[in-house]
Formats: structure tokens, sequence, C-alpha cells
């Protein structure tokens, strides 16, 4: 299988791209992934790169979203922290992604188990790590179910302070980014979060905060 190029790209939709990463996790969790001639794509990739979707996901070492999605080389960006979390250098990389490079997907993806949103649960303090963990804090806030046990030892909380945390963090991106906000208003682009649960393999996306806007053309505006 061949890496995305320009024309593979500019013919994906947003539709499209959430499909390919669906199938592409499908395969990954069945472990039927495709045989790809990386070498190969290095060839395909030295003088460009198509890629489209953009992946926000941890730097977890469980968590390699070429993998996660079965992906090769140059089909996907990826972009890794702790936590996921949205910061100005992971706005600027996305709307580099899509408005320069002519990705048409972004996945926020959190992940069961995260060392991150457990340290944002405990209230650690440690150098660097405080300001980013201090991102985070806004979901345990917010987490209002469990009154009990509010720690790293409760699955069930760091579970829950994920899932709002990644869903925060789509909202982050849309109200931060005037230029992916209207790249995803005017259906050009697509957002969704996103569970990945290390122990399956299983990436569970959060339907409820899909979003892609409808072409001008199709909405029957005018310019």
């Amino acid at each position: 299988m061949r890496t995305h190029n320009k024309l593979s790209q500019s013919n994906t939709t947003p539709e499209m791209a959430l499909e390919i990463l669906k199938e592409g996790n499908a395969r990954f969790v069945n472990n039927l992934r495709i045989n790809r001639n990386l070498l190969g794509m290095v060839n395909d990739t030295k003088e460009g790169q198509w890629p489209v979707a953009a992946i926000v996901s941890c730097m977890d070492s469980r968590t390699s979203a070429e993998l996660i999605f079965d992906q090769g080389l140059g089909d996907i960006f990826s972009i890794r922290l702790a936590g996921a979390v949205i910061s100005d250098n992971v706005l600027g990389s996305l709307e580099y992604a899509c408005k320069v490079a002519g990705s048409k997907f972004i996945v926020v993806l959190g992940h069961t188990h995260c060392g991150a949103i457990k340290g944002a649960c405990d209230h650690v303090e440690m150098g660097n790590l405080t300001g980013l963990l201090g991102k985070i804090r806004p979901a345990v806030f917010q987490e209002k179910t469990i009154t009990e046990n509010r720690n790293s030892k409760n699955h069930d909380f760091v579970e829950a302070v994920t899932n709002i945390h990644t869903d925060r963090s789509v909202q982050a991106i849309l109200e931060q980014s005037i230029i992916l906000a209207e790249m995803i208003d005017n259906g050009e682009v697509g957002i969704i979060g996103a569970m990945y649960d290390v122990e399956t393999g299983v990436v569970t996306f959060h339907e409820h905060t899909l979003r892609i806007g409808r072409p001008l053309e199709v909405a029957g505006e005018t310019a």
C-alpha cells in the first residue's frame, strides 16, 4: 500500500479521513495490519508529505498514533505531549497541518491509565510539570459525579477526568484557533475527541464532540 499523495489527500473529505482512522484501528485491534513497504514510503515522501489527519495524543509509550490507527509514513501528523494538553505550540502545529499541509481531520486522543491525568488528580507539583498539569486540572474540578477517593488510586475517577479533559481539549481548539474554527465550520476539516484503551487497543470516539461544518456550496449559501 502506497502512502498518501497530493491527489489522494485532496480527494479525501473529513468524513473519509475519519473513516480511514476507524478502519485502521479496527485492523490494529484484529491484528490485520496492512503490510507496508516502509522503505518504499520513504522514497514516496522524499519530495513532500500529504497527511490526511492530525492526531494530538499523549507521549505515553503505548499510544503511538501511527500504530493505533495502522497508518504508514506520511499518512498522519502526530503531535504528542504528556496529557495531550492544548497549548499555543499545539494550536500552531494543527494550523500548519490543516491550513498549510492540507490535513482533513483532527483527533484529540486521550487514553486510559494516563500518568499525566493521575498527576493532575493528585495535584502533583514538580518543576515545569506543574504548569502542564495545571492545564489538566480544570477537568478534575469539573468532574462532579465521584465524591470520594478523588485521586489517582480511583480508576473510575481518573477515567472520568480523562474523558472530560479530552472533550475540553476539543473545545479549546475550537475556541482558541480562529483558523481551525473557520475551516471546521466551512466543512474543510473535521474534529473529534477519542479515548484509547491501553488494555484492548480499542479507540472509542466521542461522537458527541464530532464537528464537521457544511461547505458553503452544500449549505446553499453565497459568498
